[in-house]
């Protein structure tokens, strides 16, 4: 079980890279590096020198940055690409190759023993190089599973660092991932990296469970995106285990995540999704009156992740039908209003009334809860023909005659 000792692979410079609006110029990508690194991640992963000339250089330029963690670039299992990556000055080289039988017959037309020799091959170079490699099948959990338990122990032989796991069309569910990881976990000696896409809607699940498995290392992207729907997104992951355990995410400075991300969806042309991960708008955000009631008596109720680890508030909204009368006791406290429990209480039902004919903002709950307070104004309950309004000698302001 590898929750206490993992590291997180960040591939937003690889992976993101083939997300659909992706175009990072050198100085995107340095900036989302060196953001990336500040954050804490143990690994970088770029995009294959041999993609493009300016890939190359941006390699180069990535790889020569002051930095604490360690960068990596990702390539074919090919000789050539090998020897073009080594001279990049990278920490280390991800190789692939498909080993499904889709990839084999619709992809490099390759067989099994080919696979094994040119791994072997391309592995020992590159460590005879002093680079730190891994090798990885692509298509993993489409490949038979004899293929794939043959491969990975012939590279763990001679020595990789590090063997991977990939779910590349986002076909497997965490039960597949756990068997696979703590079937090669008895087998290899070496680390084991997971890859996980969300096609299916499964990267956080499937990596959860890789760590569990066994897994030393996991992929993510900010926001998850890459290729189609994207991989492992890295808030969901940190949420995830977060949730397990906050320590096991305590090496990473959490309060930069929202900036992170912040950076790459403006970069991308995207929001951050509302209901993302710890930053999305709502991530914080209760509104029922039961659940008001409880998060301002202990917030831990309602809230598995503490919003202040990451630089975050929570919100209680109140200016709705479904409020309830303590949480507009806990906003005319902010606001500084002497009122009874009983003023509380019709105040809310005005606000519930006023919130039924049209939307509120909290500025009209503020307007309510002010007039409220004034002496003269009389509050006194009296039934309108529909039963839901108070007759409040007080100026409605979503201008609903009260």
């Amino acid at each position: 079980m590898s929750l206490t000792n993992f590291a997180i692979i960040e591939s937003t410079l690889r992976e993101g890279e083939q997300f659909a609006n992706a175009f990072f110029t050198t100085a995107q990508k340095v900036e989302i590096a060196q953001a990336l690194d500040a954050f804490g991640v143990e690994f970088l992963e770029l995009t294959s020198p041999l993609a493009s000339p300016q890939s190359l250089e941006d390699c180069r330029t990535i790889a020569a940055l002051p930095r604490r963690t360690r960068i990596l670039t990702h390539t074919r299992c090919h000789m050539d690409d090998a020897r073009v990556a080594v001279d990049t000055g990278v920490d280390g080289i991800d190789v692939v190759i498909g080993t499904s039988s889709y990839l084999r017959q619709f992809s490099h037309g390759k067989d099994i023993p080919y696979i094994i020799e040119q791994a072997i091959a391309v592995v020992e170079y590159i460590k005879s190089q002093g680079v730190q490699v891994r090798f990885s099948t692509e298509d993993s959990f489409r490949s038979d599973l004899v293929d794939l338990l043959t491969i990975y122990r012939a590279v763990d032989q001679i020595g990789v660092d590090r063997v991977g796991i990939a779910d590349t069309v986002g076909v497997a569910n965490p039960r597949q991932v756990y068997d696979l990881v703590s079937t090669l976990r008895k087998l290899v000696r070496c680390d084991i990296e997971f890859h996980g896409h969300n096609d299916s809607g499964c990267a956080i699940a499937n990596a959860y469970c890789a760590l569990e498995a066994g897994v030393t290392h996991v992929d993510t992207t900010v926001l998850g995106i890459g290729e189609r729907n994207g991989i492992t997104p890295l808030g969901g992951l940190i949420a995830r285990l977060y949730a397990t355990d906050r320590s096991l995410v305590s090496k990473y400075n959490l309060p930069l995540l929202r900036d992170v991300e912040n950076l790459v969806a403006g970069i991308v042309g995207i929001d951050v999704p509302f209901n993302n991960y710890i930053t999305g708008f709502t991530a914080f955000t209760h509104k029922a009156g039961i659940h008001a009631k409880a998060m301002l008596n202990n917030p831990s109720t309602y809230e598995i992740l503490d919003p202040a680890d990451f630089g975050l508030t929570r919100y209680i909204h109140i200016a709705h039908r479904l409020t309830g009368w303590n949480a507009v006791k806990g906003r005319a406290e902010q606001l500084g209003l002497a009122l009874t429990d009983d003023d509380l209480k019709e105040a809310t039902a005005h606000i519930k009334a006023l919130a039924d004919e049209k939307p509120m903002a909290l500025e009209d709950v503020d307007a309510v809860l002010r007039a409220w307070q004034r002496p003269e104004i009389s509050k006194t309950p009296n039934a309108s023909s529909n039963g839901a309004m108070l007759k409040a000698q007080v100026l409605d302001p979503l201008g609903v005659a009260a």
